[in-house]
């Protein structure tokens, strides 16, 4: 399946630190699969997009059919491109063939989104949805996915708010982009459960070009949901050719990520966001965490099966996935040492927790 990456900073970087440089960037992932629990799907070849916000805070979106790693035109784009708010995605087809409307993000006025996962037996609800939805969003449907289509209904959800997301001189708020997620989430959840069992995996994530929020979801008490990790600090930097880390030199959230696989080989840098939960970032930089409380929140134990078998739970770097020399089994003393990144309870306020 696919991979998504975010970047948010009072900084603007360029998009070659994020996407190319590192050697566990996205970029990488998507080709290099040594860090999947399943081998069944190894890379995500089946195109690339990248969404950043210009400093007038507009829109850009590429889009590429040719696996990211092979695309000369990426490479040339991000050495010369800064931006504070960037969106990168890799996919790996399940639904909708091969084409640049079928890779994300997706944007629509000031508003991008893009998803890691899959709706379970979406052909028995697609027709619903597009009866659901108001015509103007159906219309702006190129593509042939269950992620685009998930894209209108959150548009729709939206214009029944009151916001028209076709306005780009609407002041959306944080609280007003999570309610339509979680409203968008929900729909989906009630019409998929009606039809079948199998779990749908809705990792979402959208902006205006200055709050984000992003879900880790799944229709199941007993599973995870796709892996989600996020990193905040003061700055992010190259220490050696191709191996970046997170500086903190105070408490500030200068920097923050938000990835389905951490980025770095610095395991202390990342915490993971626990499943049917809402990942926010404000416009000032503030990181809030929601519980999505619904029937499948609350479980105490959850298994990896389901996520593992479609290829969505990375595992953790370690500085032996950089080095050349594949052969060598040697792994730093002190990474190895460390437990694996805590996967969260769900014994968790109904209030948000701030970072």
């Amino acid at each position: 399946m696919c991979r998504f990456m975010i970047y948010k900073g009072r900084d603007p970087m360029v998009l070659s630190d994020l996407l190319t440089k590192p050697a566990h960037s996205i970029i990488n992932q998507s080709f290099d699969s040594r860090l999947r629990l399943d081998m069944r799907n190894p890379i995500n070849g089946d195109g690339f997009g990248v969404g950043y916000y210009t400093a007038n805070h507009k829109p850009c979106v590429f889009k590429a059919i040719t696996p990211a790693w092979n695309n000369v035109n990426l490479n040339n784009l991000s050495m010369c491109t800064e931006s504070r708010l960037v969106f990168g995605h890799v996919r790996a087809s399940t639904q909708g063939v091969l084409s640049e409307t079928n890779c994300h993000p997706f944007s629509y006025g000031k508003i991008m989104f893009m998803h890691n996962g899959g709706i379970s037996s979406f052909d028995l609800i697609k027709k619903r949805l597009i009866n659901y939805i108001e015509d103007k969003f159906f219309f702006i449907i190129q593509g042939s996915t269950d992620s685009e289509c998930c894209f209108a209904l959150f548009l729709d959800t939206l214009f029944k708010m009151g916001y028209d997301p076709a306005d780009r001189n609407i002041q959306y708020s944080n609280i007003i982009l999570r309610k339509a997620l979680l409203k968008t989430i929900e729909l989906l959840k009630d019409w998929q459960t009606s039809v079948t069992s199998e779990p749908s995996l809705l990792n979402f994530a959208i902006t205006d070009g200055e709050s984000i929020v992003i879900s880790r979801y799944v229709t199941s008490k007993t599973e995870e949901a796709a892996s989600l990790h996020f990193s905040t600090g003061s700055k992010f930097f190259e220490y050696e050719p191709g191996l970046f880390k997170m500086e903190r030199l105070n408490r500030s959230q200068d920097v923050i990520f938000v990835a389905s696989e951490p980025l770095t080989f610095e395991r202390g840098d990342w915490l993971c966001v626990p499943s049917n939960t809402t990942l926010t970032i404000t416009k000032n930089n503030t990181v809030l965490m929601h519980p999505i409380e619904d029937e499948f929140y609350g479980a105490n134990e959850r298994s990896s099966d389901l996520a593992i078998s479609k290829g969505l739970m990375g595992g953790v770097p370690t500085k032996r996935h950089a080095q050349q020399d594949n052969s060598s089994d040697e792994i730093d003393s002190t990474i190895a040492e460390l437990p694996p990144l805590e996967r969260e309870g769900r014994k968790m306020s109904t209030e948000a927790i701030v970072f």
